[in-house]
């Protein structure tokens, strides 16, 4: 991170946040969160305590049934969807457990496809996605198919993607899941790097111990809310 240390404005209040499951079960209530620029938080819990779901909600994409998520100061419930997809768009680099690259797209072009959204010229945002590419060790396979890549190569992928619009918020769902020690690593170097250049900020959802090393902070989701990993 950065050697100053993250900025004291937050970029991500969560207030009281609370979410249920059909049937009724709790996933989590009381959920309270503040991540500042400059600093990358790791998220750990058992499968099942909803880690995938607060990223959805912190995302937009979900809706919680209690408390508040704001981003730059702005309160996701007094938004529209369109203004949610807006922010999501615009400040949110989003890595899916599932990856969601676009099949009938090349590699090249599923990176860039936050820069086309925001309207950047076709040969910048194809540029921005080459150099990508290569520093996520995918370098040369600009215009390959998804068809012809593993699952850790997509996962690659889906990390060049999310951090190409240089984004001011990054969410990733266990972004070294499918990746090698050494790829892990490059991965996690390239996310650290995001947060201090771009004066990002990051949540790390993960079951791994060093990607929960590479954060600032590690916190544990339970039922009762985030609560620091190692605490008695």
């Amino acid at each position: 991170m950065s050697p100053h240390g993250p900025s004291d404005v937050p970029l991500l209040q969560i207030q009281a946040l609370g979410k249920s499951v059909p049937g009724g079960r709790v996933l989590f209530r009381g959920l309270d969160l503040q991540l500042c620029a400059g600093e990358m938080v790791a998220i750990t819990g058992e499968s099942g305590v909803g880690k995938s779901t607060l990223l959805n909600l912190i995302a937009g994409l979900d809706l919680a049934d209690a408390g508040d998520i704001r981003i730059d100061g702005v309160s996701l419930s007094a938004l529209d969807d369109d203004s949610r997809t807006r922010v999501r768009r615009d400040r949110i680099g989003f890595v899916f457990q599932a990856f969601h690259i676009l099949p009938h797209l090349t590699l090249a072009q599923n990176v860039a496809l936050p820069l086309v959204l925001q309207h950047a010229p076709a040969a910048t945002a194809l540029a921005r996605a080459s150099e990508m590419l290569a520093a996520v060790g995918l370098g040369g396979r600009d215009g390959d198919a998804p068809r012809q890549l593993s699952g850790g190569e997509l996962q690659r992928v889906a990390i060049a993607r999310a951090l190409s619009h240089r984004p001011g918020l990054i969410l990733a769902d266990e972004p070294t899941g499918n990746l090698d020690p050494e790829t892990a690593a490059r991965v996690l170097d390239l996310f650290e790097r995001q947060v201090r250049d771009a004066g990002a900020a990051a949540i790390l959802v993960t079951h791994s111990d060093v990607a929960a090393a590479a954060a600032d902070r590690v916190l544990t989701l339970t039922p009762q809310g985030l609560v620091p990993r190692y605490a008695t």
